[in-house]
Parts: structure tokens; sequence; C-alpha cells
């Protein structure tokens, strides 16, 4: 099948990101082809899972008060703060790995080995009890066969199907915790398990080396990466959702 590779060193509002992911799932469906992503946000953003209970989970006053981007995503799991972060995202037809399970490991150990290839020991949390969408932020606790490094969560992802395609994308800390997402949260917040790559290394890492880093990684998903997909592309890919992913109707479901 045919890989894309998108390194997309200019970052843009949550909304724009979410809508291009999801463009790319419908034409990994349409298609067939394959895209691996590696991206950022900017104004910085709270995203919620798709089934996630934000109205009674979050503070909306106080999120709007202080300014905070918000978006909800087309896949599921829990809240996360996107600031200094890489977030990546693999869109491919399920034959693909073979399913989501098989999609979920392989593409998380890719990850680990990108860690490694950063210099830090990394490894696949072992499986567990699956964490509901009102448990509380994602890195409050790794879910089976997440990315962890010194016992604690490094890469929060989160996947979609949608017919014979799948998306799957998440957040790699390179030096924020996720402290914003509890000082919105109403009642009590669970402690924080995630730790940063900055805080393992004991160095900053630019976006641009963990992304080199990410791409070294999945060059065994193809044997020659396709032709970059263009900014203009780009844009009107993810203008086909942006109605949608800009709605605080849609943000603010449940």
């Amino acid at each position: 099948m045919r890989w894309t590779r998108l390194l997309d060193p200019t970052a843009h509002p949550g909304w724009w990101q979410m809508a291009l992911d999801q463009a790319l799932l419908d034409r990994a469906e349409r298609t067939g082809e394959g895209f691996v992503r590696c991206y950022r946000w900017e104004p910085w953003c709270l995203s919620f899972g798709r089934h996630e209970p934000a109205l009674r989970r979050y503070d909306r006053a106080r999120i709007e008060a202080a300014g905070m981007d918000v978006v909800r995503r087309p896949t599921g799991g829990r809240a996360v703060w996107h600031a200094r972060e890489l977030t990546y995202a693999v869109v491919a037809p399920l034959t693909a790995f073979g399913g989501m399970r098989q999609a979920y490991r392989q593409i998380h150990a890719l990850l680990a080995r990108a860690v490694e290839h950063l210099g830090a020991a990394a490894s696949l949390a072992p499986a567990g009890r699956p964490l509901t969408p009102g448990a509380g932020a994602c890195f409050s606790s790794p879910a089976g066969g997440e990315v962890i490094a010194l016992g604690r969560k490094l890469v929060g992802s989160a996947q979609l199907r949608q017919g014979t395609a799948m998306l799957q994308h998440g957040s790699l800390l390179l030096a924020d915790d996720q402290s914003r997402v509890a000082e919105v949260t109403l009642g009590s917040a669970p402690a924080g398990g995630e730790i940063t790559l900055e805080a393992v290394l004991g160095r900053p890492v630019p976006f641009a080396e963990a992304a080199a880093a990410v791409a070294t990684a999945f060059d065994p998903l193809a044997a020659e990466w396709g032709s970059p997909v263009t900014d203009r592309e780009q844009d009107a890919l993810a203008a086909t959702h942006a109605d949608r992913f800009r709605d605080p109707a849609w943000t603010w479901a449940r």
C-alpha cells in the first residue's frame, strides 16, 4: 500500500488539526492509502475525547474566562492539554495492521523505538482493565500497551474505526505536564501520572528532533514514502470538516 508522511513544522489550531485527521481518515477509507503525521498546536489547546462527559467533568466558565482553546477529538479517550508536545497521527486501512488492537500495540512499539532513538529507555504498559471516558485526564494513568518511561506515562493515544479504515493519534509529552487539565477539572482531579521527555533525558527536546526520531522509527511501514501532501491540499482537506470541529455545540455536546 502507499504511505505518505506529513512532518508539519507549522503549528495550527486544534479544530484544523482534528479536521485534517478526520479528512485523512475519509481518504484512507476511500483509497486504501496510509498516512503518518507529526504536528503541533497553536494556540495551545485542551482536547476532549469523543465520548468524554466534558460538561460534567470540566469547568466551562473557567476555561472560557482563561481564553483556553478547546476542541473535541473524533477519537475516544480522555482530555489532553496540547502545549509543548508532539502529536502524532497514523491513518490507514485496518488491513495494514490486522485490526485495532494490533494497530495500537504496533504503533506504540514504533513510538517506543523513537523514544529510545532520542536516548531514553521506553517500554509498553502491561495490559490492564480498560479506562472509561469519565476516569479523568488521559495522562492520569497508562492504559495497557501505551508507552511509558521510568514507570510513568509518556505517550497518550486514542483511536477511531471508520468502516475499513482507522485513525490513531496521540501526544508525546516533550516538556509540559498535564496540570492544566487538573486546574479546570470540577471537583477533585486524579494525581498526574505522566512524565515528560525533558524530565527523562534531563534536557529539552525540540519538536523537530522528536519528529525526526518518529519519522525514522516509522520507516519500516513503507518501502517508499509517497509524495508530500502540499499545504494547499491540507487546507482543502481540513476545510471539509472545519465546521464541525469549530462548533461549540460539538465541543460541548456532552
